[in-house]
């Protein structure tokens, strides 16, 4: 790969809901945020799917993508993703296909297998145990829905034929890279929470790559946490929200999204604490400017990825806009390696 100026950059929105807060202020942010990170430069902001967690108000993902989208001019607007098992594909491609008449050449469709729930939750999504074992079916379904009209094809998407929207996989897992390399699409890895396979699934997905009408060659994406602040010592302060937030989830607390504190010692056994920041953090990349800057070109270096995505965790929401601010500031500091997307 031949070197370039910088990586795009572009950010995660859960629509988080701060404790003493409620949803409603969650989604005025999120409107107010990426209003920033477009006038800052990021090239996407996507959504993503989660339900019955008391700190997440993005399980509309197709509305609030509509949202947002009316709010902002040119950022792309997407899902990050679309829990696609959770869903008839008929009805996302109708969903999608309507955001792309209103916001042509704006949207992106990330979609995932994961039910992005608990058990019981997916059960009442009508998701049953079974859901995401013909995922390579669903995508193939969805994808028929949003291009050409086919001959004979008596179920159409309206809005949505010939929208052609474009389609990444989101993944975990060496799953969805295998899946997005022998389709020839894009391919997200959610490093945010499940950093253990970002290396080996890129790997995968380079190698296995198949070029497609959409793609001529591989496009990969990281979506890392990060929180950047003016010093250190404040971004670590910050983080101590992402940490508790994970250590919640752990112990199947899904709570608000708690304000930081002077330390978390007391708060985690050693072992909570080793899962949070290996197992569940182990990507983020946390600090001052310089320590961020460092972080990110490790990532840029090690992984050769095409695109950054940040996921912000921050209970003050003039925090989220700092970070941001400052993780744009570096980006001329940043090499990556040149691949063009679709």
């Amino acid at each position: 790969m031949t070197s370039s100026a910088s990586p795009r950059l572009s950010m995660l929105e859960l629509a988080p809901i701060v404790a003493g807060d409620d949803a409603a202020q969650a989604l005025r942010n999120s409107a107010a945020l990426a209003r920033h990170v477009e006038q800052l430069g990021y090239t996407r902001f996507w959504v993503a799917e989660h339900h019955n967690m008391a700190g997440v108000a993005s399980s509309a993902t197709a509305v609030l993508i509509g949202h947002i989208a009316a709010h902002t001019h040119s950022i792309r607007v997407g899902s990050g993703g679309i829990m696609l098992p959770n869903h008839a594909p008929l009805v996302v491609a109708e969903q999608f296909g309507t955001l792309a008449t209103l916001f042509p050449g704006r949207i992106d469709l990330g979609l995932g297998r994961a039910p992005g729930t608990d058990p019981l939750t997916a059960r009442a999504l009508r998701r049953d145990r079974f859901a995401g074992d013909d995922f390579p079916q669903q995508v193939a379904e969805l994808r028929g829905y949003l291009g050409p009209e086919r001959p004979g094809q008596q179920v159409r998407a309206i809005p949505g034929t010939g929208t052609d929207v474009p389609v990444w996989l989101l993944g975990s897992s060496l799953y969805g890279a295998q899946l997005a390399a022998q389709l020839g699409l894009p391919f997200a890895f959610a490093a945010h929470f499940a950093p253990a396979q970002l290396h080996q699934a890129l790997k995968q997905y380079r190698q296995l790559f198949q070029p497609s009408a959409f793609l001529s060659q591989p496009y990969a994406m990281a979506c890392i946490p990060a929180l950047a602040a003016d010093s250190d010592a404040k971004a670590q302060r910050l983080a101590t929200t992402p940490y508790q937030k994970f250590l919640n989830l752990i112990r199947g607390d899904r709570r608000p999204l708690p304000p930081p504190v002077d330390s978390m010692d007391g708060l985690w056994s050693p072992r909570e604490a080793f899962a949070v920041r290996g197992e569940w953090l182990g990507a983020a990349v946390f600090g001052g400017p310089e320590t961020v800057r460092t972080g990110l070109q490790k990532l840029l270096d090690e992984t050769g990825v095409d695109e950054i995505m940040l996921s912000v965790d921050c209970y003050d929401f003039a925090d989220r806009l700092r970070c941001c601010e400052i993780i744009a500031g570096l980006l001329p500091r940043l090499r990556a390696a040149k691949t063009e997307p679709a």
